[in-house]
């Protein structure tokens, strides 16, 4: 396995990370938490380290599973969660934190997150409370997820003794709005980007030649699982399911391998048994060659302007 220094760290984590709002049982389809343990454990057993959730994945559902399979070797294990943007406010903030810590059966986090802004709070005293959370011992590093250039830069504004060293957004080979100024602005900055939905919600694991879902499943009121889509990225696939041929990695390791490779981004996909983990992690010790980077970014041209997801 592959490590990565997180931002301006101390943290090591594994190049690819495990997302768990599936373990969370709501909104993915049918979830057995017996399966999503032998993920994890799996995971780990090949040397991942980095593992993410949030409270507010089903209700704290994902971070009491976490907790329970990880507590005999919660030291090896970088835990990251995420407050609710509807907690910010100071005095929500630490009972939330304290909420997660019970649930994951620890008394520190590795990385707390802001899940999203909330513009009708301060984020002056939001961002003051984190980091005397920190200086308690509760929390080791402060990230951010869903926020912007500006509103990174508003929040490092108001930390003395720490810094930012991660934001959390949406990045995958087919969804890369933030490459115009995030990219370049976290890179320049070394703050980590943890890519979520690094799969396009699993639209990247050639499942979905139509999309039909339960009226629960998250994907359900996804533009990017519309028909005129879902055609324009077959196209695009085409090429990927090439490279895999040539390789003999699937196109879902191509597509989390396209991600590694940017250096400073750690993708965290998610897996709801052993196989799907095993799958993601065999992501990483190889590269794409320059011939066959050439060809996807050729190809990304040809068909990015056909997307619609407004």
């Amino acid at each position: 396995m592959e490590y990565i220094t997180l931002g301006k760290s101390d943290l090591k984590v594994s190049v690819i990370g495990l997302g768990a709002w599936q373990a969370g049982a709501k909104g993915w389809g049918k979830i057995v938490d017996s399966e999503v343990k032998e993920a994890i454990l799996t995971s780990v057993e090949m040397g991942l380290n980095f593992i993410d959730t949030a409270e507010v994945y089903g209700d704290g559902h994902s971070e009491e599973v976490i907790g329970q399979v990880i507590k005999d070797f919660r030291d090896d294990i970088v835990i990251a969660t995420k407050v609710s943007g509807n907690h910010l406010k100071p005095e929500y903030v630490e009972r939330a934190l304290d909420g997660s810590l019970k649930r994951l059966k620890t008394n520190y986090v590795d990385l707390y997150q802001i899940h999203w802004p909330d513009i009708y709070t301060s984020l002056r005293d939001t961002m003051k409370t984190l980091e005397r959370l920190a200086a308690n011992g509760k929390i080791r590093y402060i990230g951010l997820s869903n926020f912007s250039v500006c509103q990174i830069e508003e929040a490092r504004s108001y930390l003395s003794t720490m810094d930012i060293v991660s934001n959390q957004v949406r990045y995958n080979i087919i969804q890369r709005e933030i490459e115009d100024e995030m990219l370049p602005y976290m890179k320049k900055e070394n703050i980590s980007v943890i890519a979520y939905s690094p799969l396009a919600q699993g639209l990247l694991t050639f499942k979905y030649d139509h999309a039909t879902f339960e009226p629960t499943d998250v994907r359900r009121n996804n533009k990017l699982f519309s028909e005129s889509n879902i055609r324009v990225i077959s196209s695009f696939l085409s090429v990927l399911r090439e490279i895999s041929m040539e390789t003999g990695h699937s196109v879902v390791q191509i597509a989390l391998n396209w991600l590694i490779s940017k250096g400073n981004v750690v993708p965290i996909p998610g897996a709801k048994n052993r196989d799907q983990a095993t799958i993601n992690l065999q992501s990483n010790g190889w590269r794409l060659t320059a011939d066959q980077n050439r060809r996807i970014e050729e190809k990304y041209a040809e068909i990015k302007d056909k997307i619609d997801l407004f």
